[in-house]
């Protein structure tokens, strides 16, 4: 918009909207190269999920082709037969699902209650435990390997499920008790004060006031804890034999010194995505309060 005066320059004014606003944007140019180079990259980002599925529903034949094709010339299911019937499969899925589980309602457990009281008491060692918490996650987690191997032997927890659920628990813990001090900071403590007033007791006030404000902050930190345990291999495969591995390590158990079978590589490759597919529809109502919840105050 321009605003002109008889003998004097032309000069340019922001539009403002009805309701007072004032809106700056780019210009058309700018947006279109925006919009162009966010489209360009998604189909970036998408394309080796295109390619999984693309190979996955693809015969033999047409994996090792040498010209390669975009869309499957004669669809099958067959790899996704062979997946579920190959050794292990479906045991091994039962394997992390299992571990998983375990290990992020422990995390989430034990973390809570670390940060409840991180947050909300004052104590001797405080600072230090939050500096332990944040310098604990910057170890390499194969440096980790040779001691917790010797660890879960002497307490004869190796190639057990239950032993990669505790280490599993201890690695999701720092972040657990990171991630949700700043949620249960974000809470007033004048709530805990209004509700001891009117004669509530501390337990009252954890299960009636802190729990429930705290539960957008517990959905989002169960999804990052339930995609690093399901994800993880290195530790279960060394420390647990084929039997009671995850289906991570069984996908690795496809390359073989004879080659590697990709139509049936890519079907568990998918199958073994969907448990993080559904636990992610299943809370992601969640999700977003639970990200922004801690974000104000921590």
């Amino acid at each position: 918009m321009v605003a002109t005066t008889p003998g004097a320059p032309a000069v340019r004014t922001r539009k403002r909207a009805d309701d007072g606003v004032v809106t700056v944007g780019r210009s058309r140019g700018g947006t279109i190269a925006a919009n162009a180079i966010g489209v360009i990259f998604s189909l970036l980002m998408l394309f080796p999920v295109y390619w999984v599925l693309n190979t996955a529903f693809k015969p033999a034949n047409e994996v090792l082709a040498l010209t390669p094709t975009f869309v499957p010339e004669h669809p099958t299911f067959d790899n996704f037969k062979s997946a579920f019937h190959a050794p292990l499969f479906l045991q091994n899925m039962l394997n992390g699902l299992i571990v998983t589980l375990l290990a992020v309602a422990g995390a989430l457990v034990v973390g809570f209650l670390a940060s409840l009281a991180i947050a909300r008491f004052n104590f001797y060692g405080r600072k230090a435990i939050i500096l332990v918490v944040l310098g604990v996650q910057l170890v390499p987690l194969l440096a980790l390997l040779i001691p917790l191997f010797l660890m879960l032997q002497s307490a004869n927890l190796t190639n057990s499920l239950i032993g990669v659920s505790i280490t599993y628990l201890v690695l999701i813990l720092p972040y657990t008790v990171w991630t949700l001090r700043g949620f249960i900071s974000g809470i007033p403590r004048e709530l805990d004060e209004a509700a001891l007033i009117d004669g509530c007791s501390r337990g009252q006030v954890f299960w009636r006031i802190i729990l429930p404000l705290t539960g957008p902050g517990l959905v989002a930190t169960s999804v990052y804890g339930f995609i690093q345990a399901w994800n993880e291999f290195i530790i279960i495969n060394t420390l647990n034999s084929p039997a009671k591995q995850n289906l991570m390590a069984w996908l690795l158990q496809n390359q073989t010194t004879r080659g590697t079978a990709w139509g049936p590589l890519m079907a568990g490759a998918i199958i073994t995505s969907i448990p993080v597919v559904i636990f992610f529809l299943i809370i992601q109502r969640n999700i977003a309060t639970g990200l922004t919840a801690g974000a104000v105050k921590g």
